[in-house]
């Protein structure tokens, strides 16, 4: 028989048993991984080199500085309220169903085109190894969603046990990279440190955003760990170190070793990785961005469908969606939208030879609304003198810097807060029936 939890703003919900098929803390440090380590690496480093050339360096360090009080913050939430929806379910805890369905279809929203703009820096990579341009780009692009979504309907075990196995090769082959290219770095590829000013250090923290979006992504699977109470916080903690030693890793092995010509760089991993290597290894680059672009879509997929079915059975998305919200069921439909979604938003950016770089802003600006509404809601749930509490106070003032940053790409966000809200006044808003009960705030399912 299923135990039935309380989740409500009295108190955590309860995880009961140990769930033997859920996720472990290793699997759980590896999604975590793959969620916010994601395609940043393979392009990012060039592109605020370009903009702050070796300065780039202090904008790297400050985003993972407020990467620790993040990921403390929303690993605070997943543990003490486990569910599907994620931080569409703190904000109805802490803020009521309107401040739900808007945080819910930001996120949701937010993830095709963030998928896509991954699909197509992995292709790219590809591009640059075997060439054919455009075509080749496209088609491995594709290639990508087909596999992710494959995995993602099999379950979430298996993709558990598969973002491990990635986890482990990429973050083998990135230390690999820079160690091999590091005996050609030169201290004058270092100067001048902040050719374009002090000030370039702003624009490149707001290109590097991208960099750290996808500590909130794990919360919608926080039910299907085998103890998220005590693995949540383990695995945030774990990837905070490895994120945060890869990512300075790469971009200080980008600017030491390339020095000026960085900024021009389109595939630096593959840059460096022939200087250690030999121009062969540009096919092993190639394989490193596949497998960094396959782990964050793998993440994104997945936890975006759990919250679409939270949604669904919620009332914030059509109750057709609702089937996959309880822990351990798969949320194919869910799937479906987000998988088709990404699909349509990289036919698109194809068809209009305009780059990835209009699906990241949109994605990012959409992110960064979702962690400012997270943030708030756990200053009003987590209890006062916590830990996690006190991780929220202080990624407060990171987050309203974040959202100065986005500046006009904040737009998107306001555009799907506007359709959130209309969609419930049109629709009413009815939960669907579950076996776990009538929606989020009230009860939520755990197998035992």
């Amino acid at each position: 028989m299923t135990p039935r939890t309380s989740l409500t703003r009295s108190g955590p919900a309860r995880s009961g048993p140990t769930r033997p098929a859920g996720l472990t803390a290793a699997q759980g440090t590896a999604m975590y991984v793959g969620a916010v380590l994601g395609t940043g690496v393979i392009a990012l480093p060039a592109l605020a080199a370009e903009v702050a050339g070796p300065a780039s360096l202090v904008a790297w360090l400050a985003l993972i500085v407020i990467s620790v009080p993040l990921a403390a913050t929303f690993a605070a939430l997943g543990a003490r309220y486990p569910d599907a929806g994620g931080v569409s379910t703190y904000a109805r805890l802490a803020f009521g169903k309107r401040a739900a369905t808007v945080v819910g279809w930001c996120f949701f929203l937010a993830v095709p085109p963030g998928a896509a703009a991954a699909a197509l820096f992995g292709g790219a990579y590809v591009a640059s190894a075997f060439g054919g341009g455009r075509t080749t780009v496209a088609v491995t692009a594709v290639g990508l969603m087909v596999a992710v979504t494959a995995a993602n309907t099999a379950g979430v075990r298996v993709s558990g046990r598969l973002q491990f196995v990635l986890a482990g090769l990429l973050a083998a082959l990135l230390l690999v990279s820079v160690a091999l290219a590091l005996p050609h770095a030169r201290a004058g590829n270092l100067e001048p440190f902040a050719p374009h000013g002090w000030a370039a250090v702003g624009p490149a923290a707001a290109l590097l955003v991208w960099c750290i979006a996808g500590w909130e992504a794990i919360t919608h699977l926080a039910g299907e760990f085998r103890r998220p109470e005590r693995d949540l916080p383990r695995s945030a903690g774990a990837a905070v170190v490895v994120v945060g030693v890869l990512y300075l890793s790469v971009a200080f092995a980008v600017v030491a070793v390339l020095g000026a010509a960085a900024g021009g760089s389109e595939a630096p991993l593959a840059d460096l990785m022939a200087l250690g290597m030999g121009d062969g290894a540009r096919w092993f680059a190639a394989a490193a961005a596949l497998m960094l672009t396959a782990g964050a879509m793998n993440v994104y997929y997945a936890g975006a469908a759990k919250l679409g079915a939270a949604l669904g059975r919620d009332g914030s998305l059509p109750r057709v969606l609702a089937r996959g919200s309880v822990s351990g069921e798969v949320p194919r439909r869910g799937l479906g939208v987000v998988a088709g979604g990404a699909l349509a938003a990289l036919l698109t950016v194809v068809a209009l030879d305009v780059g990835a770089r209009p699906l990241v802003l949109l994605a990012t600006g959409s992110l960064v609304t979702v962690y400012a509404i997270g943030v708030a809601a756990a200053i009003r749930l987590l209890p006062r003198g916590s830990r996690g509490r006190a991780a929220a106070l202080v990624s407060l003032g990171a987050v309203l810097l974040l959202l100065v940053m986005s500046g006009p790409y904040l737009l998107w966000p306001l555009v799907v807060t506007g359709a959130a809200l209309l969609y419930l006044r049109l629709s009413g808003g009815r939960a669907a029936p579950t076996a776990g009960g009538p929606g989020v705030g009230r009860a939520v399912t755990g197998r035992g």
